[in-house]
């Protein structure tokens, strides 16, 4: 009788499956994808912070002390409300739309909104003292020292935040002296404003240069902007945030000590802060294609069901401050990366409104292709679209790199979302899908104006998420593509390209438990199957 039982096991199931088979296929064709609930977005203005930690700068200082552009930098530095009025910044926190940006003439530095507000539809500017003091908040190792005179004052300012209020009677003050001797004799980073000490970051360890003053003072940074980018996300969010289960962080700093420079986990650190008390959480790295990946990572956990609700996150970094400074100064230009960027975008189970994540139109740039920018755009455009059997002009928008191009133009890389677009709509002419002549329109009508900061993560296609979440439900978009691609040579491990894409849709409104099987639906076959198989084992005996 043993001989018989995989056969009996078919037949029971075989009754299951015959009538599910129907039901399922539609359900197969278009799964209950998981969705994007949310999206934030913030930048921090860190003019002291240009000077003092971005990369560019530090290295001048060690190898030219005396140079021209150190002495040129403090004068063309912008104010913040120079900052909160221009037009990229304005977009990126949702104050105005991609669209009316790309009709504003360029540049647009120099050109301010008028009545511009620090607070958006997606998040905020945050001005430095204020960051200062988040990062005092932040701090669970009593890492930051912040003179006492210094501290009333931003406390006072806290306190009128709509979502930091609560967190600002934690700060405590520290003795000048105590902070000037860390500074001068310790290894202390100092934190400055218009040039003043008003506080420090020590070391977390006295020989260990991966828990050095810098490395401390950057990953304070890197999780206190996640942090502001999590608060604002969890604002007048419709779920419990107890009912996010797992955090995603994605920027490219490493935490860790001597024995694991890239440990983590900024993710729970975050996390903790933002008071997410039913989440864990993990790093993901991908240089600036870390987003999508985190971002398909995330739909992949929800589509599984292993959690409901997964936060992807990411702070910014102070390294890349400043980074183009030298050609802003020379062309007589504000030095223009002057802020912090951070966002989250909550990735949920489907609730039949929000767009919905395509996990089965996921592009992929893997080790055996090609490093050229057609073999890449052909790997993560025109595959993924070609296999679900859709054309390039079927995607409303492309996301790919969204730096500002007043930032990249005068450092010589050009307008880096427009040469995305014209590479895209080339594939779209070489396979026959777009006229050669329709190439311009293709450009505008698929594509949108840089807005986002050139802090490597930052800008790499996620920019649009939170303006694409309201376009699709306005009736705007129908779709739109995000694109992550991450220059793998620069940790001298590699020499190949990387990157990933996703496609995002408008919600159908049906949901898994209206055109597919109900458990009521599956029991009753089960119950069928068991009086077959009981029916066959009887037979059998006779």
């Amino acid at each position: 009788m043993n001989s018989f039982y995989p056969f009996i096991i078919d037949c029971a199931n075989y009754k299951i499956n015959y009538y599910k088979g129907t039901l399922l296929r539609e359900v197969e064709l278009k799964m209950n994808f998981p969705v994007i609930k949310k999206a934030s977005y913030i930048l921090v203005n860190t003019p002291d912070m240009v000077i003092h930690n971005g990369t560019t700068q530090t290295l001048e200082k060690q190898t030219n002390p005396e140079s021209e552009y150190l002495k040129a930098i403090k004068s063309h530095l912008r104010s913040f409300e120079e900052v909160v009025a221009y037009a990229p910044n304005q977009t990126y926190i949702g104050n105005i739309t991609p669209e009316e940006l790309g009709e504003m003439p360029r540049p647009w530095v120099g050109k301010n909104i008028e009545n511009a507000d620090r607070f958006g539809k997606y998040g905020e500017i945050m001005p430095q003292d204020e960051f200062y003091g988040l990062m005092k908040i932040s701090d669970v190792f009593d890492l930051v020292l912040l003179e006492e005179s210094f501290v009333e004052t931003v406390k006072e300012k806290l306190a009128k935040h709509p979502l930091l209020k609560e967190k600002a009677e934690k700060i405590a003050g520290d003795e000048m002296a105590k902070i000037e001797e860390l500074v001068n004799n310790a290894g202390a980073e100092g934190l400055y404003i218009d040039g003043k000490l008003v506080g420090c970051v020590r070391r977390a360890h006295e020989f260990d240069p991966n828990l050095s003053a810098h490395y401390m003072l950057e990953n304070l940074a890197v999780k206190s902007s996640g942090v502001l980018a999590g608060m604002h996300l969890v604002d007048d969010l419709d779920i419990p945030v107890e009912e996010i289960g797992y955090i995603i962080e994605c920027s490219e700093e490493a935490i860790g000590d001597m024995n694991q420079r890239g440990g983590g986990n900024i993710a729970k650190a975050i996390g903790e802060v933002v008071g997410l008390s039913g989440a864990t959480g993990s790093d993901m790295r991908g240089f600036c294609a870390g987003p999508t990946h985190a971002l398909i990572n995330a739909a992949s956990l929800v589509k599984s069901g292993i959690f409901k609700n997964v936060l992807v996150i990411a702070g910014g970094a102070t390294a890349k401050l400043g980074m183009n400074g030298k050609d802003h100064i020379k062309k007589e230009l504000p030095v223009l990366e002057d802020c912090l960027g951070g966002f989250a975008i909550l990735v949920s189970e489907n609730d039949g409104v929000s767009p919905i994540l395509r996990t089965d139109i996921i592009g992929r740039h893997t080790i055996g292709h090609g490093a050229s920018p057609q073999a890449v755009l052909e790997a993560l455009v025109l595959d993924p679209l070609t296999a679900a059997g859709l054309k390039v002009t079927d995607v409303d928008k492309y996301a790919p790199e969204m730096q500002t191009p007043d930032i990249t133009e005068p450092a010589g890389a050009g307008d880096v979302p427009t040469q995305n677009y014209k590479m895209i709509g080339a594939l779209a002419v070489k396979k026959g899908q777009l006229d050669r002549k329709e190439l311009p329109g293709f450009i505008k009508a698929h594509g949108y104006q840089g807005y986002a900061p050139t802090q490597g993560h930052i800008p790499s296609g996620v920019p649009i998420v939170g303006h694409g979440i309201d376009h699709i439900k306005d009736g705007v978009l129908n779709n739109f593509m995000i694109i992550g691609k991450g220059s793998l040579f620069l940790g001298r491990m590699t020499n190949l390209f990387d990157g990933v894409s996703i496609l995002v849709e408008k919600n159908t409104g049906k949901l898994d438990n209206e055109s597919g099987v109900s458990k009521e639906e599956v029991k009753s076959m089960v119950a069928d199957a068991m009086k077959d198989f009981a029916s066959f084992l009887m037979n059998s005996d006779k």
